[in-house]
Parts: C-alpha cells; sequence; structure tokens
C-alpha cells in the first residue's frame, strides 16, 4: 500500500532520515521546514514535496495541511517531527524565548493532529491512521537551564496518551518516541568515551529512530496506541554516580 505520509521538520537531521525511510518504503511523502534552502535540496534529493512553513505561524501550517488534503485527499501517517532546543539558564531564559519552543515543539502536535481529526470526521474515513510524535528522554530528565525545552518535551508525552483516547473513534494511533544522544550534527565529533556511554556501544543515529516510526506505522501494529518508545541505546537504565 503507498501510503500518504506528512513529516514536520523533515529538511535535515532526525525528520529528513524519517522522510527518506518512508520514500525508500515506497509511500508518497511530503515534509515542512522553515529552512527553504535544505528542504529544497532534500526534496530534490530524495523525491519528496517539501512546504516552506513556520509551524508558529498557524495560519501557516493549517494551510500547509488543508493543501495536502486536497492534492493527496488524505493523509495515512502525521509525524510530528519538528522541534528547537534552547538551554541557558533560568534566570536568562525569557517569557519570549520560553512561549518559542513550545510554540515550535509542542503546539503544532495539537494543530496538525486536530486538523487529521476533523477531516477524518468529514470524510467518515476510519480505516487507518498512524501518528507519530518526536519527545526526548529528557521528558523524564532534565539538566540545569533545560526548562523550555523539557517542558515542551513533557507536553508531547503527555499530550501523546490524550490524542490516543481522543483519536480512537477514529482509528488512528498515537505513539511517542524518546530519541536519546542520536549524532545529526556533522561538525559535532563524537569521542570514544561518547560511545561507550551507551550500553549498545555507539552513539544513535537519525536511522535509528526512522526504523522505529516504519515499525509503529505499520498496519498490523494497531495494538501499540497511547505510548513512547525509549530509542536511546539503553542510556536511560544506566544508573550513574559521579566520581
Amino acid at each position: 500500500m503507498k501510503r500518504r505520509v506528512f513529516v514536520t521538520g523533515g529538511a535535515h537531521g532526525i525528520g529528513k532520515g524519517i522522510v527518506e525511510a518512508f520514500v525508500r518504503r515506497g509511500d508518497r511523502v511530503a515534509f515542512c521546514d522553515i529552512d527553504s534552502v535544505r528542504g529544497a535540496a532534500t526534496a530534490a534529493a530524495i523525491g519528496a514535496e517539501f512546504f516552506e512553513v513556520d509551524v508558529t505561524d498557524v495560519a501557516a501550517l493549517e494551510g500547509c495541511m488543508r493543501r495536502l488534503f486536497e492534492t493527496m485527499g488524505d493523509l495515512d501517517i502525521l509525524v510530528n517531527n519538528v522541534g528547537i532546543s534552547l538551554f541557558k539558564p533560568l534566570t536568562e531564559l525569557s517569557v519570549a524565548e520560553f512561549d518559542r519552543v513550545l510554540a515550535t515543539n509542542l503546539r503544532p502536535v495539537f494543530l496538525t493532529s486536530r486538523l487529521l481529526a476533523l477531516h477524518r470526521q468529514r470524510t467518515g474515513n476510519t480505516r487507518y491512521g498512524r501518528i507519530v510524535n518526536l519527545c526526548s528522554t529528557r521528558f523524564l530528565q532534565s539538566e540545569a537551564g533545560t526548562e523550555a525545552y523539557s517542558a515542551s518535551k513533557g507536553g508531547v508525552y503527555s499530550l501523546t496518551h490524550a490524542l490516543a483516547l481522543s483519536l480512537a473513534p477514529l482509528h488512528i494511533t498515537v505513539n511517542a518516541i524518546a530519541p536519546g544522544w542520536i549524532h545529526v550534527r556533522e561538525e559535532e565529533v563524537l569521542r570514544a568515551e561518547d560511545h561507550l556511554f551507551h550500553p549498545s556501544g555507539r552513539v544513535g543515529t537519525p536511522d535509528d529512530i526512522a526504523r522505529m516510526c516504519l515499525f509503529v506505522c505499520e498496519e498490523e501494529n494497531d495494538f501499540i496506541n497511547g505510548q513512547t518508545l525509549t530509542v536511546d541505546g539503553g542510556a536511560t537504565v544506566r544508573m550513574y554516580y559521579p566520581e
């Protein structure tokens, strides 16, 4: 089955890996991103459809979804991947900065899921649907200075299980993936100890997250619902005492 897929924040990093994975599977894939240069390059290289969208702009994101419904007819899979990080001391973090992180990382999950539900109600389609939200292990772990990011990912965690119940009558499952350390920055040089920190013996890659995304989106995996699945090489189960 050629599924219709939409990924937010798909121009690079984990999002790009997810877009590539669904295209390789043979699905029809569209994605949005604020980065027009990388977005156009990714679309051309992979064979996906790109929309330049600032997800903090409610009208722009909703307009993108409506165009997809018009051109594709429906969406079978929605991947809410877009996210930014902003780590700075609490006393230096402004209210505007805090709001911007939530408007980027959390609010789009609600907006896109709501629009998909409204579309499905209008069309009467209850055959198959998947929503995957990108969370983070920081929904349950924190460091000083991560208030905005941790709050946004905690919200994704809670919104995921609420959406799973609300969308159950439409046969849309809603799950989240909580990545750990994923190597997405080319300028980041990994050390041997970075890999060895993980029980799996390595830092993660976007493909690790993409494979989990593909798995929960398989039609037969409808009994996985309302869950946040940690993909972190075992790092969060390691007990750590400073030397």
